[in-house]
């Protein structure tokens, strides 16, 4: 299974970005679609997540900013809004597929100020 990442970008502070993150070929509905976020020099963060039912959760920082979505495609999105300085970094998404993680390439993200 490989996640192909879009949407990634430079944006002033304040600004917007979508990012989505789908999988070649056909694949089994995953349990979880997560977006991560790795910053220069520091460990991947967890920012968001979706699961099979529905059910969303966030990372304190981002919560009310960013929104987390999927589709019946098994493409999954992150809308983010409001977006900070401090949000630069290389975004991630994983699926979770059985108990299989499945990461993208990364696609940066960078917001000046």
């Amino acid at each position: 299974v490989q996640l192909v990442e879009s949407g990634g970008g430079l944006v002033q502070a304040g600004g917007s970005l979508r990012l989505s993150c789908a999988a070649s070929g056909t694949i089994i509905s995953p349990v979880v679609m997560a977006w991560y976020r790795q910053a220069p020099g520091e460990e991947r963060q967890f920012l968001a997540a979706i699961y099979s039912n529905g059910f969303t959760k966030y990372e304190d920082s981002v919560k009310g900013r960013f929104t987390i979505s999927r589709d019946l495609a098994n493409t999954v999105y992150l809308q983010m809004n409001r977006l900070k300085p401090e949000d630069t970094g290389v975004y991630y998404c994983k699926f979770v597929i059985g108990t299989i993680d499945y990461w993208g390439q990364g696609t940066q993200v960078t917001v000046s100020f």
